[in-house]
């Protein structure tokens, strides 16, 4: 049993008013959402989100401040769970080393598990983007926020 499945993400967003999404291949399934992940026991959220930016784009961020947390009822797209993800905004401390992608799911290489990075401009941001409800959500946030 899988009661609840605690997720934290970053909102990266450079000078050019883009944020940084991920696509992702994992479990048969492709899905964009924002960089982050799972929480891992005995883990802070702070630490859980700078440890998955370190692991997903070798990045060192600072959290700068809280965005969302979910507030409706969210079930796992991969298991019986209760999804709750925590969103922060985030800056990077050094420039970022990725190989950005301009096309959706353009991964390098091939295999089970895929994941390409790609900046999206604010104002284009929609949140049919997006597979997963709360990564909707947040983009609907996004794009009404001040950062336009």
């Amino acid at each position: 049993m899988y009661p609840f499945n605690v997720r934290v993400y970053g909102l990266l967003i450079n000078d050019h008013n883009e944020v940084l999404i991920s696509d992702e291949q994992e479990y048969g399934m492709r899905f964009t959402k924002f960089p982050g992940g799972g929480l891992e026991p005995g883990e802070g959220l702070i630490d859980g989100l700078k440890r998955e930016f370190l692991e997903e784009c070798n990045a060192i961020v600072e959290v700068i401040s809280h965005f969302y947390t979910t507030d409706f009822y969210v079930k796992s797209a991969f298991n019986d769970s209760q999804v709750i993800s925590v969103y922060y905004s985030v800056k990077n401390l050094e420039e970022l080393n990725l190989n950005f992608k301009t096309l959706v799911f353009d991964f390098d290489g091939e295999g089970e598990v895929l994941q390409a990075f790609r900046w999206v401009k604010l104002a284009n941001l929609a949140n049919e983007d997006f597979l997963f409800p709360t990564d909707q959500h947040v983009a609907k946030l996004l794009t009404g926020s001040i950062w336009i």
